[in-house]
This record gives structure tokens, sequence and C-alpha cells, in this order.
């Protein structure tokens, strides 16, 4: 089976029909408009596949209403859940974007070839991304920007970063 790409996890259910809310965790919400199937990911890695009956916003939420669930009851087995779609159904990006997920597990290492660790994680911060890098000595916090990521390629997995003075001495 492909891969799934999380474009939002399922919060609580609201209402009695049956509704649930999400947070959005897609840089493109617009896609909820037209999306018809998703996959869901249990915590426990059990897949469902659902039909979307009903999608819209709420402040910075989306309530969704799958087929099938119309009880408060039925919607509480779907709380913690991650709505996906299929990696090959993900949105193109930019030729100079890359997506979050693919960053996890990437080898960073310097220009100069010292080996860093793997992308363990990506903190949001607001402004600029930073990449949580667990060495094998310790973890290391980048800030995920060009002038010091000088290399990114996902496709083998490899990020190549140029540190200013005292970036990797914390």
């Amino acid at each position: 089976m492909s891969e799934l790409v999380a474009i939002a996890r399922i919060a609580k259910p609201r209402g009695l029909r049956g509704e649930v809310v999400a947070d959005v965790l897609t840089d493109f919400p617009e896609r909820f408009e037209n999306l018809e199937e998703v996959f869901l990911l249990k915590p426990n890695k059990e897949r469902l596949s659902l039909k979307i009956e009903e999608a819209w916003f709420q402040n910075d939420r989306v309530v969704l209403k799958f087929a099938g669930f119309d009880t408060i009851e039925k919607a509480e087995t779907l709380r913690d859940c991650e709505v996906c779609v299929a990696e090959s159904d993900a949105v193109e990006l930019a030729e100079d974007e890359v997506y979050e997920w693919k960053l996890i597990g990437c080898a960073v290492e310097t220009v100069a070839g010292k080996q860093l660790g793997t992308v363990s994680e990506i903190l949001r911060t607001g402004a600029t991304d930073v990449l949580v890098v667990a060495g094998a000595e310790k973890e290391y916090l980048i800030p995920f920007a060009e002038a010091i990521c000088v290399e990114v390629d996902v496709d083998r997995k490899l990020i190549r970063v140029d540190p200013p003075d005292g970036l990797l001495d914390f």
C-alpha cells in the first residue's frame, strides 16, 4: 500500500450527527473543498478508508462528516485519528519547496563532511522552522534556512549544512 500523508488530526466529536472537528496539518486547506475519500490512521496504526459527506471550516479547524458515522458515539471512535491521503495525491510543490514529512529521517552532515545525525522532527517556531537532529552524542537544533541548509536532497535523504560559528556548540 502507498505511503500516507497526514492532512488533519481529529480532535473531538462535534454535535449529535457524527461530525468531528480536526486540526488542519496541511498548508493547502482548500483541498478539503473537493476531497471525497480519505484514509484514517488510528493511533493503533489501523487504517480505515472513509467517504467524506461534508467538510467546512470553523475558525482554524475543519469539521468533517464521514459516511456511516451518524452518532456522537461513533464519532468518538475517531478521536486522535490522522486524516490522510495517499502520497501520490499530495499537492505538487514548486521546485525549491519540500514537504516537512520528507525531511524526517534525512541524514544531516556539514559541508565539511561531519555526520551530525538524522532529522527526528521539525519545530514550527512561527519564524524559521527548526530541524531537530538526533546525533549519536547529542541533539542539534538547526534552523531550516537556505543560508544554513545549503543542500536538501530528499530523494537521497541527505541535508548538508553550513552552520555559522557556534551553532553546533550547544
